[in-house]
């Protein structure tokens, strides 16, 4: 028998298995590597990391080689590879890509910086100050950029201003004196950009980084305004400090690759306060880009802001949680956007809006429920291409929020010939109004508004309604509130360190935009604003690095975490009127898994009197607390280190200005005990400590009561011991620890809860 038609049969099953292979789909990954482990044989870590790729993929290139953040590089590769990878020598991790998501007329008013500029000195150590923005990006021609009154750039930086698509270095100046783009994790994986949809350059096609960038440091802006609302004089917290700029975000999401390389040039940039309102999924911190490049801006001195994440009001629900972070979460201003609803039964109800155009016809016009005006069964949302234009047209339609874009619903309505909407919220987002700039007369209402409008639709014949229009108005109290989509704790990785940090006001909040968008950016939005009103935690993340760079400039020795806890012990939780905060998720107190240690006081911080501080080896302790092995800590740090197998680590050692005390549930009195170190940072004096907590069947003894100081800088320790009753409360316990010398108050937020 011939062996031809055998022979046949084996090549082609040869060539078959190589084509899967080939075929195989090739992922982006973060390899750490363990750069002590380097064989002599190389003189350079990149030739290393080279080698140690081609051993595993001939074909496979870097995408990235990273030198601060991590040791390590960024590559493509199938699922084999990357595993056969893990396995080589010097190999700590290979971790895939992750797609993270991006999360002022009146703030510095509202946070009295306008009232005391005698506190900050802002001609001129807050001019040496640079804030470094990973975001989506800048719209350079903004006023908000403008560098007329500043000096020359800060010797100390070290960054570039690069070219591209529709930018040029001459863009930048004394107040934008650096901008970067990182696409190459982006392209990787989706291919190139579409250069006809967005600029392959730092520049901002989108508004988000634009909004944030001037939000923290943007210049003096007289008369700035959308569409005539919130008008008044703009300006960022730190408005004379400088700032750079790292697009690290597309139309696809924001990279881990890409964003761990903005954060690894920032650092080389020597920038001193870094800003990101963006996050992802919770993970441990040896498999968080955004973790690991925070540690290692936080070894060089740099304070690193995130944004808490809009997954509110759910427990449970942060991100950006690891204690080396500033993590803020969003609260309202005194500043609202009101709009008046009526309808025929003589019924009003307040909602927001910032529609400023032609307003409705006079009297009223009749109103339709969208449900009812569609055959779609979303028809209620007002989704496109759901709403039969017949039964619309010269109507209001109520279109209930959720799935799609809150703007693009009244374009929905507009297209179909509708001549208003209300759109009323659902159980998700409660009584929480966010205003937006509507293309046609809208208002939004609470989910109670809502409901009450629906029975009215469903139990008259010819329902009607009318809305009008009430401007910008000031005062609005209470505030600030914690807005409902501001995301809460408890912490899921560390359960004994409290996050969120801090609240800052994220709430309709006005700052630059740009140019190659609507206000509401959809694409059929063909406005252009240079300012535009948003809301997230996004807006709230960049206020706190702002105030984070006006205390850098008022105390360039601060460490990070020193500003952090003067941040959060001069935090308040009560109104002028001594009422507790208010949650509007609930319309109930707040509580310290939702605002942290309270809202922010850039006054009171730059004198906190004392500091909890914490260096690099003490977040080392940390991570052997949470039994980290040598490698995942290695995947942090970026060196060689052993936990001590003599010694008990315990997180509730780690100098955090909070205390966030979980008890096991059901198992009888329980003692947890916490240790803290106080360093003075004002005048000499004895500080006596008050706790206050409103359930007493919490038992915390302080020791020692009273501490004593003479110089500054000095030391001193105290621990805090909680016994819990032998049977577990039904609801969490939350109170406060204050140190007081009877002009520094000097807090810290306590909250207790069973799990």
């Amino acid at each position: 028998m011939s062996t031809y038609p055998l022979i046949v049969v084996v090549v082609v099953l040869v060539c078959l298995c190589h084509m899967s292979v080939a075929m195989e789909e090739k992922k982006t990954y973060i390899i750490h590597m363990a750069k002590s482990q380097m064989p002599a044989t190389f003189d350079d870590h990149t030739h290393w990391y080279d080698a140690s790729l081609k051993s595993v993929s001939e074909s496979a290139e870097m995408i990235y080689v990273y030198n601060n953040v991590i040791h390590g590089f960024a590559a493509r590769l199938t699922a084999q590879e990357a595993e056969s990878l893990e396995t080589q020598p010097g190999i700590l991790s290979v971790l895939p890509e992750v797609i993270y998501q991006l999360h002022t007329t009146r703030t510095p008013l509202f946070l009295g910086l306008d009232n005391r500029p005698d506190i900050f000195n802002e001609s001129d150590a807050t001019s040496n100050v640079i804030i470094g923005v990973l975001d989506s990006g800048v719209w350079p021609e903004r006023r908000s950029f403008d560098d007329t009154e500043l000096g020359p750039v800060p010797d100390s930086w070290k960054g570039q201003c690069e070219s591209g698509t529709n930018f040029s270095s001459a863009m930048c100046n004394r107040k934008l004196i650096g901008a970067r783009y990182f696409s190459s994790g982006y392209e990787a994986t989706l291919g190139p950009l579409d250069e006809s949809k967005e600029s392959k350059s730092p520049r901002d096609d989108d508004g988000h980084g634009t909004h944030t960038a001037s939000t923290a440091a943007g210049s003096l802006v007289q008369g700035a305004s959308l569409f005539g609302h919130a008008s008044g004089a703009a300006r960022g917290m730190a408005y004379r400090a400088r700032v750079a700029v790292y697009k690290v975000c597309w139309l696809g999401g924001c990279f881990s690759p890409d964003v761990l390389a903005g954060m690894d040039k920032a650092i080389a940039d020597n920038v001193d306060v870094l800003s990101l309102s963006l996050g992802g999924r919770h993970f441990d911190f040896y498999s968080d880009d955004i973790a690991i490049g925070a540690f290692a801006a936080m070894e060089k001195g740099i304070l690193v802001s995130c944004s808490a994440g809009n997954a509110g009001p759910n427990q449970f629900s942060l991100a950006n949680q690891a204690p080396w972070i500033t993590t803020v979460g969003a609260g309202t201003i005194d500043r609202d956007f009101p709009a008046y609803v009526s309808l025929g039964n003589g019924k009003n109800f307040s909602g927001v809006s910032l529609y400023a155009g032609d307003p409705l016809p006079s009297g009223m016009l009749p109103l339709v429920y969208a449900g009812n005006a569609s055959n779609a069964t979303n028809g209620n949302l007002c989704i496109m291409g759901t709403l039969i234009p017949e039964k619309v047209k010269g109507k209001i339609v109520l279109c209930d929020r959720g799935v799609n874009a809150r703007a693009e619903k009244g374009y929905v309505v507009k297209s179909a010939g509708g001549a208003g909407m209300i759109l009323a919220n659902t159980a998700a987002n409660g009584e929480e109004l966010v205003a937006d700039a509507h293309f046609l007369p809208a208002a939004t209402v609470g989910q109670i508004a809502g409901d009450v409008i629906k029975k009215y639709l469903t139990s008259d014949p010819n329902p009607t309604a009318t809305i009008l229009f009430g401007g910008t108005k000031v005062g609005i109290q209470p505030s600030p509130v914690l807005g409902a989509f501001s995301s809460r704790g408890p912490n899921s990785i560390t359960p004994e360190i409290l996050k969120p940090d801090i609240i800052a006001p994220g709430i309709n909040i006005l700052a630059g935009w740009t140019g190659a968008v609507g206000p509401t950016g959809l694409p059929e939005d063909d406005r252009r604003v240079e300012f535009n009103i948003i809301s997230g935690t996004s807006m709230s993340c960049p206020h706190v690095s702002g105030i984070a760079a006006l205390l850098k400039g008022v105390h360039p020795e601060w460490s990070p975490a020193a500003i952090r806890s003067a941040l959060m012990t001069t935090a308040y939780t009560t109104y002028m009127n001594g009422g507790a905060l208010l949650d509007v998720a609930t319309g109930k107190p707040s509580t310290p898994f939702g605002h942290g240690a309270g809202h922010v006081d850039p006054i009171s911080a730059v004198n906190p009197g004392l500091v909890y501080d914490i260096n690099a080896d003490d977040y080392l302790n940390y991570l052997c607390a949470l039994k980290y092995t040598p490698s995942q800590i290695n995947s942090i740090a970026r060196r060689n280190f052993t936990c001590d197998s003599s010694k008990k680590y315990s997180v509730t050692d780690l100098n955090y200005p909070s205390f966030a005390v979980p008890f096991p549930a059901d198992t009888g009195s329980n003692t947890i005990k916490y240790s803290r170190t106080l360093t003075n940072v004002g005048p000499s004096g004895t500080y006596n400590v008050t706790v206050s907590l409103p359930d007493s069947s919490v038992e915390i003894i302080v020791e020692p009561q009273a501490v004593s100081f003479t110089q500054i800088n000095e030391k001193k320790s105290y621990t805090v011991s909680f016994t819990a009753p032998s049977k577990s409360p039904s609801t969490n316990v939350f109170g406060r620890i204050e140190w007081s010398d009877g002009k520094h108050v000097v807090t810290s937020p306590v909250a207790i809860s069973w799990t």
